[in-house]
């Protein structure tokens, strides 16, 4: 069933989630101090891919680095993301068989807002950390 979620959601709206992610890691790679960021979008970039079956978990060991790297990518990248989520979800919540993907895109959206200090992990072990 997961991956028959993930096939439409490709289809639907993950391939454009993932490549404004990737667009967003490559803008970010360009400078060298913002190649953190550009890292954290890319990992997102693959979880917009194919989010069925995954999950985040708030890393417990991020320190004020990540704190400090939220604000800043919450100021330049993240709410352009959390926008295009927005936007997907409403697009995909008219249709009624666009109501899950809908819904998973406004899931995605505190992740878009806070990258830092979170881990991408399998759904069957949300508590599995490094």
């Amino acid at each position: 069933m997961k991956t028959l979620l993930n096939v439409l959601w490709l289809i639907l709206s993950g391939f454009w989630l993932a490549l404004g992610y990737v667009l967003a890691g490559i803008i970010c790679c360009i400078l060298i101090i913002t190649i953190p960021f550009g890292i954290a979008s890319f990992r997102i970039a693959g979880y917009a891919l194919w989010p069925f079956g995954r999950t985040t978990v708030v890393r417990h060991d991020a320190g004020a680095g990540s704190a400090i790297g939220n604000v800043i990518w919450f100021v330049f990248a993240g709410w352009w993301l959390a926008l295009g989520h927005i936007v997907t979800g409403i697009a995909l919540c008219v249709t009624i068989i666009g109501i899950p993907f809908g819904i998973a895109n406004f899931k995605m959206i505190p992740l878009s807002l806070l990258p830092l200090g979170r881990e991408i992990v399998p759904t069957d072990q949300p508590f599995a950390t490094r």
